[in-house]
């Protein structure tokens, strides 16, 4: 997310198998970069079994330090306070889809993504 390009999946279970799904995705859509993937510390992202791509790293965040994340910031201010909040949904299809729509345009706004998630001192950080 330093560019603001916002990679999203939208996936039916929050398990390693789906984990392993996103990373690859994630991967193969940007081939020449290095990735740098924060995580938080959720047991299915933290699986041994994972296989990390060759372009990726992962970091995982100590626990309970959430504001750490950079994605949970992207997360509470374009989902959750605008896409999401006091919104009621007739059906798990109705929620899906307005998430992808509200992802969508998200994506679309990449230098709204990157104020909120390329911070100068972590970047500058990582790339010492």
């Amino acid at each position: 997310m330093s560019d603001g390009v916002l990679d999203t999946l939208i996936l039916p279970h929050v398990n390693s198998d789906f984990m392993q799904l996103f990373l690859d995705e994630v991967a193969a859509r940007r081939p020449k970069d290095r990735i740098v993937m924060i995580l938080d510390g959720a047991g299915w992202r933290q699986s041994s079994t994972l296989k990390i791509p060759k372009n990726m790293l992962l970091i995982s965040l100590p626990t309970y330090a959430p504001e750490l994340n950079p994605v949970e910031h992207l997360w509470d201010e374009l989902l959750r306070e605008k896409a999401l909040g006091n919104v009621f949904f007739d059906s798990i299809e109705a929620l899906e889809e307005h998430l992808d729509v509200s992802l969508k345009a998200m994506a679309l706004n990449t230098q709204k993504v990157h104020s909120i998630a390329a911070w100068p001192w972590f970047i500058s950080a990582l790339l010492r």
